[in-house]
């Protein structure tokens, strides 16, 4: 059974194919930049620009906002997200 993935979930939720916007980071030519997200690592998005270049991001100092399959949009710090996907998906997350 798939479980529907939401802005109160989306932190154990699987990243890739969500589509995302760099909205603040540390450096500053990466915000703006929009795409699919490809690849995760445990500290990079690599994000599929419209052009299919593939822009490697570093989530640490980093704010996204993903567009969710319903179309809502989530907000995410980087630093949130900060851990190999197959351990962030098993970690308990306190409300925020």
């Amino acid at each position: 059974m798939k479980i529907k993935i939401t802005p109160k979930n989306i932190l154990q939720h699987e990243l890739i194919g969500l589509k995302v916007e760099v909205k603040q980071a540390k450096n500053k030519l990466n915000e703006g930049i929009k795409g699919l997200v490809v690849n995760e690592t445990k500290n990079m998005l690599w994000i599929e620009d419209e052009k299919s270049k593939i822009k490697k991001i570093p989530k640490k100092d980093t704010i996204f906002m993903f567009i969710l399959p319903d179309g809502k949009k989530v907000l995410v710090d980087g630093n949130a997200i900060l851990a190999r996907p197959e351990e962030r998906i098993k970690k308990k997350v306190r409300k925020w």
